[in-house]
């Protein structure tokens, strides 16, 4: 965490001054006390080439954090497709046209994100598994049928699922 600093204090007056006249870009904010102020301070510092004010150890980790949120976005993107795929699978009787709709909202929008984000593709095995273990749990609980009605490794349908997904091609069983 950034030490803050006093809106008066000398290394920060005429900046401190100027804030309270609402010009609000050059006040420095502390991290923990008003991400907001904070952030939208560090992006003025950034655009103003002001890189000593830069708040270096922070900023790293909210980057950080950016690409962990689309690793978690795609996951849970993946998990609800796997769900579903499970469920259209495992109980045909009941599917409907809001099940299929999911699966191919999600993979549109999974595509999106790999468009947006390309380099999110090499982490598709590793999350495609972790959402499949995590998509029989759901599907069980949706379903009212046992855990084990779902085989544990991925099975072929959403594998192809997936694949369909990461390539932007229609959903097919």
């Amino acid at each position: 965490m950034r030490p803050e600093h006093d809106a008066e204090s000398p290394r920060d007056g005429a900046r401190g001054a100027a804030y309270s006249r609402g010009m609000r870009k050059t006040v420095p904010a502390g991290y923990d006390a008003d991400f907001a102020l904070w952030a939208e301070s560090q992006a003025a510092a950034l655009r103003e080439g002001r890189f000593l004010d830069l708040d270096v150890t922070n900023l790293a980790e909210e980057v950080e954090d950016l690409a962990r949120r689309d690793r978690h976005k795609l996951r849970s993107r993946l998990t609800v497709l796997a769900v579903h795929v499970l469920k259209l699978i495992y109980q045909p009787e009941r599917a409907s046209n809001s099940w299929r709709g999911t699966i191919v909202e999600q993979a549109t929008k999974i595509q999106a994100l790999l468009e947006e984000s390309p380099s999110l593709a090499q982490y598709q095995p590793h999350l495609a598994a972790l959402a499949y273990r995590d998509a029989r749990r759901r599907a069980a609980a949706e379903t009212g049928l046992p855990i084990a009605t779902f085989p544990e490794t991925e099975m072929p349908e959403f594998a192809r699922a997936v694949a369909r997904a990461f390539k932007g091609e229609d959903f097919e069983l």
